[in-house]
């Protein structure tokens, strides 16, 4: 390879879990330049929730990396597969989602990918496009090119037969699904997570059963949430949408371990390794404070999705309400009227605070809710929405507004 193809291969390749094969990739982008035709380069979003977060971006840029390297990036919205529901990674059946839920998802999918990759480059399709138009003859013969013992071999199916849960025929459609939408796009290179890679493999293998040259699959690291512990979800509530409120961002930010924010530098953000490994030594010999460090990678953050401006104000947001511990002179307000006590879980849910019941129940058993200073303890307790009158409200670090109750 010439120095320019090496170098573009060491760039394209960084940072992945796995890459199959790599002799192909170096293959296909030798093909490119030499017949100047871009790479095909696609990756599948199922709209399952409306909002991308920073575990989507993962993949996202190094999309951006194929597309700066002057390759055809296509972000596949599976509106189709979104339907069934991935099984990666569950124990059960995914709940199906309507044609509604779908398509209300991905219309945000659509504004919110362009924070990551060049909107004039990118070729956005939907996965119902083809799929919807194989009809039940086509889905027949598609599932007559894979076995039920190739499916049985992927971890998650093979763990719930063992344990005599149910798989239901469906979800066997999906790697199946994904497969075909290489097919349909005559894809070059595949990107995913690397709890994606059974399906990528599907992808390859369909393309050979219908004349293709297989196509490149290149998986990166899972990032894990604002737990540390699972991968960001947004059914956790363990997330960082991009699309959240910057005072929201750099909060859940800060949350995040010092060890596991050498993860985000390295996934969430242009930095290079010499220098992540230069700040970690600094932070290791003491002549750098790991708060720094975070606030830095807050900053950074915002800047991709924002700009620099609300980037600042969330830094001096932060230092004012948790540094200082004060109470900012532009603090929100919520006026409600007088009424009966709800439950906080209920109240947290309806005034925006958290998406759903289950997460405004899990903040207040991990003690992030409090009210005028006083945390919250049970999940059972009520707002006080009878006592006219201001109270601040803080959720999680930093979501801080004024309730105010009048007649």
């Amino acid at each position: 390879m010439t120095d320019q193809l090496e170098k573009d291969f060491s760039i394209l390749a960084k940072g992945a879990v796995n890459l199959v094969n790599e002799e192909l990739l170096k293959k296909k982008l030798k093909r490119s330049y030499d017949n100047k035709k871009p790479l095909i380069v696609k990756a599948g979003f199922d709209p399952s929730a409306p909002d991308l977060h920073l575990g989507h971006t993962v993949v996202l840029r190094k999309m951006k990396s194929f597309q700066d390297l002057g390759h055809t990036v296509v972000f596949v919205i599976g509106d189709f597969t979104g339907m069934i529901g991935d099984p990666t990674g569950k124990n059960t059946t995914r709940p199906q989602l309507t044609v509604d839920e779908v398509q209300k998802n991905a219309e945000t999918y659509k504004k919110q990918v362009f924070k990551i990759l060049d909107s004039e480059k990118t070729i956005i399709r939907f996965n119902s496009e083809w799929l919807s138009k194989l009809g039940a003859e086509g889905l027949i013969r598609l599932a007559g090119k894979y076995t039920v013992a190739r499916m049985l071999e992927r971890d998650d199916f093979k763990k719930r037969f063992k344990e005599e849960k149910p798989i239901h025929i469906h979800e066997f459609l999906y790697p199946l699904c994904q497969a075909y939408d290489s097919v349909a796009l005559n894809a070059d290179v595949e990107l995913g997570g690397s709890d994606q890679l059974f399906n990528l493999l599907v992808g390859r293998e369909i393309q050979r059963e219908y004349g293709q040259e297989e196509q490149v699959v290149l998986t990166m690291p899972l990032l894990e949430g604002t737990d540390g512990v699972e991968k960001m979800s947004k059914s956790l509530g363990n997330y960082i949408g991009i699309n959240e409120n910057p005072n929201d961002i750099f909060g859940k930010i800060m949350s995040i371990s010092d060890d596991l924010m050498w993860k985000y530098y390295l996934l969430c953000t242009d930095f290079s390794k010499e220098e992540i490994e230069k700040m970690k030594s600094k932070v290791k010999s003491g002549s750098l404070h790991p708060m720094s460090v975070k606030k830095m990678l807050g900053e950074t953050i915002i800047k991709y999705y924002y700009d620099e401006s609300l980037a600042k104000d969330a830094l001096l947001h932060f230092e004012t309400v948790f540094s200082k511990k004060e109470i900012p002179s532009d603090i929100e307000e919520i006026r409600l009227k007088i009424g009966d006590p709800v439950s906080f879980p209920k109240f947290l849910l309806d005034n925006g605070f958290v998406k759903s019941m289950s997460e405004g129940r899990r903040l207040i058993e991990q003690g992030g809710v409090s009210l005028d200073g006083n945390k919250i303890k049970d999940i059972h307790s009520e707002f006080p929405l009878n006592e006219i009158g201001e109270k601040i409200l803080k959720v999680g670090k930093l979501k801080l507004k004024k309730i105010v109750v009048e007649e």
